[in-house]
C-alpha cells in the first residue's frame, strides 16, 4: 500500500515538473497596443494602428498591430515582461501576421533585442534573432532566420517560401540546447536541422579540394549529334530568302541615277532553314564535375550556439513596406514548442476557416461594388453623349 501511494505520489511530482517546466513567457494578443512605443529615431516613420483588418473571424479577437501608411519604414518595440535567456532550455517564439494589401514588396517580420532604448530603435539597433516573412518581387520571397553572434547578422542558408496570398499566417521557431532548430508555418513544419551547419557562424565541416583538377576526358555534355541521323536530299533545294514578287519599282526609281533596281528579299516560306542532327542522350556523359572534398583544416564547433548572449528585453518591428496594411498578431515566446504550437492551433487554428470565409466574402462584396462603379460610369458617358447630341441638335454647339 505505500509503495502504491509512493509511485502515484512520484507520478504526480513528475506531471507538476512538467507543467512547471514548460512556461509562456510572453505572449502578445493585442488586446490594445498601448505598451508599443513608436521610434523617434527619424520623423517619418509610418504610424500604427489597431484593427482587425478589413476581414477577419472575429472583430475584436482578430485585432493587431497594423502598419498603415504606404512606402514608410516602421519602428515600434514594446518591453518584455521579464528579461529572457535560454540556458540548457528550449527557446520558441511564434507570431502570425495577415498580408491583407496584397504584399509585393515588404517585411513582416519581428526582432527579439537585449536592453534597447524604444525611442531611438531603428534598422542598425542590435538584435539577437530577426525572424519573419519578407519579399520584394516575384523572386525574393522567404522567411528570415537571422541569429546575430560575436557582432555579426548570419543568414540562414536554407530558402523557405512564406504563403502567398492575403490570409493570416503563423511563423513558429524553435531552437533547442542541442543545437538543433525547427521552422514551423501554420503548425506545419517545413525546415528543419543545426545551428552549426545552416549559418555561417561555423566554419564547415569539408571543403573543396583546390588542388583537384577535372580529367581531361571529363564529358559535360549531357546530349550530343546523333551519328545516324542523316540529312534529307532536299533539304537545301531552296533558298532561305526570296525576291518579294509583289514589290514594284517605284515610278521614282533612275536605274542611270539609282542602280538597277531589284526586288527585296524577303523569308522563303518553302526554306526549311540550317538543317542540324538530332540531339540524343549522351552516353559518355558523366554529370557536372566537382572537386573533391576534403576534411576543412580550419572547421572548430562553436558550442552553445543556441544560447541567448545576452538576455532579451525587447520585441520590436522593424520593417519598410511599400504597400502598407500587414496586421501583427499573437507574438509568442515560451520553452516549449508543443505549449506553443496548441496557443497557435487555439488562436489561428480556431479561427483560419471563418478568416477564410469572411475573405471570400468581402472578395465577392468588392467584385459587385466594382462592377456597380462600371455600370454607373457606363450610365454618366451615355447621358453625357445624349446631352451633348440634344445641344448640338438645338444649335447651343
Amino acid at each position: 500500500m505505500r509503495a502504491s501511494l509512493l509511485l502515484i505520489a512520484l507520478v504526480g511530482f513528475a506531471a507538476v515538473l512538467t507543467t512547471v517546466s514548460a512556461t509562456v513567457l510572453f505572449h502578445e494578443d493585442f488586446k490594445s497596443i498601448d505598451k508599443w512605443i513608436s521610434s523617434a529615431h527619424r520623423d517619418d516613420y509610418g504610424a500604427i494602428g489597431h484593427s482587425a483588418g478589413k476581414f477577419y473571424a472575429d472583430a475584436e479577437k482578430d485585432k493587431g498591430l497594423q502598419l498603415t501608411q504606404d512606402a514608410r519604414f516602421y519602428a515600434v518595440s514594446a518591453k518584455l515582461p521579464t528579461p529572457i535567456t535560454n540556458d540548457k532550455k528550449e527557446f520558441v517564439v511564434s507570431f502570425s501576421v495577415k498580408h491583407e494589401q496584397g504584399l509585393k514588396c515588404g517585411g513582416g517580420y519581428i526582432k527579439l533585442l537585449p536592453t534597447l532604448d524604444p525611442k531611438d530603435f531603428h534598422g542598425d539597433s542590435k538584435y539577437w534573432l530577426m525572424f519573419g516573412p519578407d519579399r520584394c518581387g516575384y523572386d525574393n520571397n522567404k522567411v528570415h532566420i537571422i541569429l546575430n553572434h560575436d557582432g555579426t547578422n548570419h543568414q540562414w542558408k536554407k530558402k523557405v517560401a512564406f504563403p502567398d496570398d492575403k490570409l493570416t499566417h503563423v511563423y513558429t521557431l524553435r531552437i533547442s540546447s542541442d543545437d538543433s532548430y525547427e521552422l514551423y508555418v501554420d503548425e506545419e513544419l517545413k525546415e528543419k536541422g543545426s545551428l552549426q551547419d545552416d549559418w555561417p557562424i561555423v566554419q564547415p565541416k569539408e571543403i573543396s579540394d583546390a588542388t583537384d583538377k577535372k580529367p581531361e576526358d571529363w564529358v559535360d555534355e549531357p546530349t550530343m549529334a546523333d551519328p545516324e541521323d542523316k540529312k534529307p536530299e532536299d533539304w537545301d533545294s531552296e533558298p532561305q530568302t526570296i525576291p518579294d514578287a509583289e514589290a514594284k519599282k517605284p515610278e521614282d526609281w533612275d536605274d542611270a541615277e539609282d542602280g538597277e533596281w531589284e526586288a527585296p528579299m524577303i523569308p522563303n516560306p518553302k526554306s526549311k532553314g540550317p538543317w542540324h542532327p538530332k540531339q540524343i542522350p549522351n552516353p559518355a556523359y558523366k554529370g557536372p564535375w566537382e572537386a573533391r572534398m576534403i576534411p576543412n583544416p580550419d572547421y572548430k564547433p562553436i558550442p552553445d550556439l543556441y544560447k541567448i548572449p545576452e538576455a532579451l528585453e525587447y520585441v520590436g518591428i522593424d520593417v519598410w513596406q511599400v504597400e502598407s496594411g500587414s496586421i501583427f498578431n499573437n507574438i509568442i515566446i515560451g520553452d516549449d514548442v508543443k505549449e506553443v504550437l496548441e496557443i497557435v492551433k487555439g488562436t489561428y487554428g480556431a479561427s483560419k476557416k471563418a478568416e477564410s470565409d469572411a475573405f471570400e466574402a468581402f472578395k465577392k462584396a468588392e467584385d459587385a461594388a466594382a462592377k456597380a462603379e462600371e455600370a454607373n460610369t457606363a450610365t454618366e458617358v451615355t447621358i453625357d453623349n445624349g446631352d451633348t447630341k440634344d445641344a448640338e441638335e438645338e444649335g447651343d454647339l
